[in-house]
């Protein structure tokens, strides 16, 4: 009889504080203030992510040039192959192939390098201006009155007041100055 009674106060208990908490969370859902921001127009449009890109597409496009004269290197020596191969003796013709076979696969080794080159120096210039830019949207965020920031990407609707891209943008600028 006891654990019944102590059963129904717990239950009791716990109706009133399930109750309790239901009829604030309408209240404080009414105080949140729901940004968005476009991240990647941030990066594009500020003068930090312009000056990066910059650099970036400096490098990528050295690095295209020194892949191009061996892309065209290979070129020539398939068309040598193509046009001599039945002039050629038969250990000529193995000779050629394998520096064709040689030529390709540094050419492959060569590209991946490049790639991981680009990716390793995008991570370099791009790093600090998102630690930058998070801090940025915090102090925009706080001085506007939004609790929340979300990526605009994510975000079927909003309201366009509640965008803080150039906010954030004209204060990436100015502290990265």
């Amino acid at each position: 009889m006891k654990t019944i009674v102590k059963m129904n106060s717990v239950a009791a208990v716990a109706v009133f504080l399930l109750v309790a908490v239901l009829s604030t969370v309408p209240a404080r859902a009414a105080d949140t203030k729901v940004a968005v921001i476009n991240i990647q127009k941030v990066l594009v449009d500020s003068e930090p992510g312009k000056k990066a890109k910059s650099k970036v597409e400096k490098r990528m496009k050295e690095l295209k040039a020194g892949l191009k004269k061996d892309e065209e290197a290979l070129v020539a020596l398939q068309k040598e192959i193509e046009k001599k191969s039945s002039a050629w003796s038969e250990e000529k013709r193995k000779e050629k192939a394998r520096e064709f076979q040689k030529k390709r696969l540094s050419l492959g080794e060569k590209q991946e390098d490049a790639n991981l080159e680009m990716k390793k120096m995008q991570e370099k210039h791009l790093t600090p201006i998102m630690k930058k830019l998070e801090t940025v949207v915090t102090e925009v965020a706080k001085s506007k009155g939004y609790s929340v920031v979300l990526p605009r990407n994510g975000v079927l609707y909003f309201d366009k007041a509640n965008d803080i891209t150039a906010a954030a943008t004209k204060a990436l600028n100015a502290k990265m100055k």
